[in-house]
């Protein structure tokens, strides 16, 4: 059994300082723990996004270029579901590493069972209601039609059954990465990628399925992924169990876990705002076409911001378990190693989006016309701030790690509430105004958006470090 809820079992989990893998995240250089950390979470993400692109190039030769848009249409839905990952995983793992690092060992199985429970229980209710109101959701609110509406159909209605188990393997898989095993968590993310890989191209060429094919691809893959996830826990790596008698919620420790998580959940639920208007503003200035063209970049974007993930994924539990011990110096210096990691990473992306954007968009269609045109522009204009945001994506993942909610709740919002949508709305309306194709205002609020979070970020993050007695 994977959940043990036997009455032999001690009241308290019986770890101590010395038993634990993660008491050596407040002794090993800094660098060294970022980079053992941060290399397996950013390589199972890089898989991930690698998956991605293999599935949408398939379904782009497969089906055809249009499939991408209805796929990618349905995206701002799913995101909600993953946003009760986030609000769950990250809130639970940020505790975790906190109580690892004060040494309150008492409390780490209790604070897996209540995630354990809320993983199953806030994704699940969102899955209904989403079935119930798939209709309106995909027609009223998304806008689609035709063809695009008929492969957003699909692809979604099916995905949602595996939903739960989508929500709930991310979610879990923080806890063995804060558990000090941050390659045991690779592992489990990339064999469910690796799974979608092999099995994409059997249901969508050989057995013929489409769009429904690479749906069943992802249900499957998500759920092999869920049970190694799960067999970790009932492993002799660890001596953490999910216990039932800890999965009963009490109310203070379910808030603190939703209150830490809150800023990234929020993040979520605003990125996938975002995503329904920016599709809506697409299709209006645009059609289908200006539509296909943002979700290849977006596609080509995932392989870019995986390694932003994977680093904050590691970086976080470094983060979380020093400030508990008080070592503020080390927090510090996770902190800058991480923005540089950043940087690297996002300056590169941006070289290659600039450079050779037309090689990126073959990879999908051979289209020479208006679509390919439409592609690289996307590309080339929403890079252009790419080489300085570092510090706006870990802004927020920095005051979560240290368990200040509402300073990473600011800090991530900032882009997508108080400076995308206003854009998105604005820009438009001007660029059409003084005579310019108004798409092409939808394509500059991104780094409108960009350059001005992270002049916010860095605000926030300069007054918290200045505060601090090193």
């Amino acid at each position: 059994m994977i959940v043990d809820s036997s009455p032999s079992e001690p009241s308290q989990p019986s770890i101590t300082p010395q038993s634990l893998a993660t008491d050596r995240i407040g002794k090993e250089p800094i660098g060294k723990l970022l980079i053992g950390f941060s290399i397996p979470a950013i390589i199972g993400m890089l898989v991930n996004a690698l998956y991605n692109i293999v599935d949408r190039i398939y379904l782009s030769h497969g089906v055809e270029p249009l499939a991408i848009a209805g796929v990618g249409l349905v995206m701002p839905v799913t995101m909600i579901i993953m946003a009760f990952s986030m609000l769950v995983g990250i809130g639970a793992n940020s505790l975790f590493a906190i109580r690892m690092g004060e040494r309150r060992h008492d409390e780490v199985e209790k604070i897996m069972g209540h995630a354990f429970a809320l993983l199953f229980l806030l994704p699940a209710v969102c899955i209904v209601i989403i079935f119930i109101f798939m209709e309106p959701i995909l027609a009223d609110i998304m806008k689609a039609q035709g063809k695009v509406y008929e492969y957003a159909e699909t692809y979604l209605r099916i995905t949602l059954y595996g939903a739960v188990f989508a929500a709930m393997s991310p979610g879990i898989t923080h806890f063995i990465r804060s558990d000090g095993h941050p390659k045991t968590s690779m592992m489990v993310q990339i064999v469910g990628a690796v799974l979608n890989i092999i099995l994409d191209p059997i249901f969508i060429f050989v057995l013929d399925m489409g769009v429904a094919g690479a749906a069943w691809v992802t249900v499957i893959s998500q759920f092999v992924s869920l049970v190694f996830v799960l067999g970790y826990f009932n492993s002799k790596w660890t001596r953490l169990r999910f216990r039932v008698k800890y999965m009963k919620l009490e109310p203070r420790l379910t808030g603190n876990i939703l209150a830490i998580g809150f800023a990234p959940f929020i993040m979520q639920i605003a990125m996938s705002l975002v995503g329904v208007l920016q599709n809506a503003m697409i299709l209006k200035y645009g059609g289908d076409e200006a539509l296909t063209a943002m979700n290849v970049f977006f596609t080509i974007f995932i392989m870019i911001f995986m390694p932003m993930m994977g680093i904050g994924q590691g970086a976080q539990p470094i983060i979380g378990y020093n400030y508990g011990a008080k070592q503020l110096d080390r927090v510090k210096k996770c902190f800058k190693l991480a923005m540089i990691a950043c940087t690297v990473f996002l300056t590169t992306g941006f070289l290659i989006m600039q450079l050779f954007p037309d090689l990126l968009f073959l990879m999908f269609s051979k289209d020479t016309g208006s679509l390919r045109e439409l592609a690289i522009l996307t590309m080339r204009i929403c890079t252009c701030m790419f080489p300085i945001i570092a510090i706006q994506l870990m802004g927020g993942q920095f005051f979560q790690a240290i368990g200040k909610p509402v300073q990473a709740t600011i800090v991530s919002l900032s882009r997508q509430i108080l400076f995308l949508i206003p854009a998105l709305l604005f820009l438009p309306v001007l660029f059409e105004s003084i005579g310019i194709r108004p798409l092409y205002g939808i394509y500059w609020a991104f780094p409108l958006a960009d350059f001005c979070a992270t002049i916010v970020s860095a605000v926030f993050v300069i007054r918290e470090l200045r505060t601090w007695k090193i």
